[in-house]
């Protein structure tokens, strides 16, 4: 123990001495200067780094609403009082099921009308081609002229075509008839519906909206400057608001056009749906990763900082601060990196977090640990007797 003090005497002498060096060195530069002396800030390794090379696989990302590309409208064919509405809001439906009645009363009728006339149009026919007949054998006998053969041509002629009009206006009845029936046009789920039995409708007037939720597409736009690495039938990771996991899509659509008044240009991704588990109107976001082939010289994002727009980093040259300018390219979210393409070099120290209060051309040096500290902390951990 004797023998332990001993040691830790030598050293606090040995920091005493050192320390009283220091001072009087700084008091004779104080004394020719007549200002305080500057002292360099100390950064450890993990506060600078160098900017690394690596790849970096460019990611895209937009997002948008999902929408079902299978939704039909059931439409009104034929003015009319409806009778009955089969289904609700969220009842399933398959594609040919009736899904309601209205009354077509006032087609019917017409129908039977103009069934009526079809068979008078027959009748008027058959009684022109019995005296068109005879007048053709009076014809060959001489006993009719010939203008009066022709004008019973004409009615023959006219007959016929009084009988094709009549036919074509009782087909336009029936097509209207069988229009008027509520039929589901696909299968899917009824999202809305706007009628109530004992309504009036009008020709076109909407009833029901089925939506086909077993393929959707996100509604997405990707900025002018990104769309041209994109092309269909790409893939693209998918998240859902609310699910966990993501799913994986295919870009279906680009649009030819950017939208009036912005600088996005819309486009589609499909979805498969099958178990029904996503819904529209849902908000989700799309990924699509590029590979990279070369590398790009990065550094942390926290290093970069920005003053009046312009993107800046710290950097250690010549022992002093320097706050140099900066060009960023992409980004890594995902590992915190981004691209510095102009600005600094591979041997570059730059500060990988920000810090306050820092002075450009403030003295700066990187892991200086003077033996004094190391000596002091030694004796300081030694034992008194």
């Amino acid at each position: 123990m004797r023998k332990r003090w001993l040691i830790g005497g030598v050293a606090a002498v040995t920091v005493a001495g050192a320390a009283f060096v220091v001072v009087s060195r700084a008091t004779n530069r104080d004394a020719k200067t007549g200002k305080p002396p500057e002292v360099a800030l100390e950064f450890t390794t993990q506060e600078v780094v160098r900017p690394l090379s690596v790849a970096m696989p460019l990611r895209i990302e937009f997002s948008g609403p999902l929408v079902a590309p299978q939704t039909a409208i059931v439409r009104s064919k034929a003015a009319g009082t409806l009778l009955d509405l089969k289904v609700a809001e969220g009842s399933r439906v398959r594609a040919g099921q009736l899904l309601g009645t209205i009354d077509l009363a006032d087609l019917q009728s017409r129908v039977t009308d103009r069934s009526a006339a079809v068979e008078s149009a027959q009748a008027a026919l058959a009684e022109a081609e019995r005296q068109h007949a005879a007048n053709v054998g009076l014809s060959a006998q001489n006993f009719i002229s010939p203008t009066a053969l022709q004008s019973s041509q004409a009615k023959l002629d006219a007959a016929r075509a009084q009988l094709k009009s009549a036919q074509a206006q009782l087909v336009t009845s029936r097509i209207g008839v069988n229009e008027g029936a509520l039929v589901a046009p696909i299968s899917g789920v009824v999202s809305k519906r706007s009628a109530v039995p004992g309504e009036k409708l009008s020709v076109e007037q909407p009833l029901l909206t089925i939506v086909d939720l077993a393929q959707l597409e996100l509604a997405g736009a990707v900025g002018t400057h990104e769309v041209s690495r994109l092309s269909p039938g790409m893939a693209v990771e998918v998240r859902v608001e609310g699910v966990a996991e993501p799913v994986q899509g295919r870009l279906v659509r680009i649009a030819p056009a950017a939208e009036p008044g912005t600088r996005s240009i819309s486009v589609a991704v499909a979805i498969a749906n099958p178990k029904e588990s996503f819904r529209a109107g849902q908000y989700a976001l799309a990924r699509v990763e590029l590979p990279d082939t070369g590398t790009h010289l990065t550094v942390p994002a926290k290093a970069i900082g920005n003053t009046a727009g312009q993107d800046q980093v710290w950097v250690i040259e010549s022992g002093a601060l320097v706050r140099r300018s900066v060009t960023t390219g992409r980004r890594d979210e995902a590992k915190g990196l981004v691209e510095v393409l102009d600005g600094l070099t591979p041997t570059s120290q730059v500060l990988a977090a920000r810090f306050d209060n820092l002075r450009e051309g403030a003295k700066a040096q990187v892991g200086a640990s003077t033996a004094a500290a190391t000596v002091a902390s030694a004796a300081a951990s030694a034992p008194v007797r």
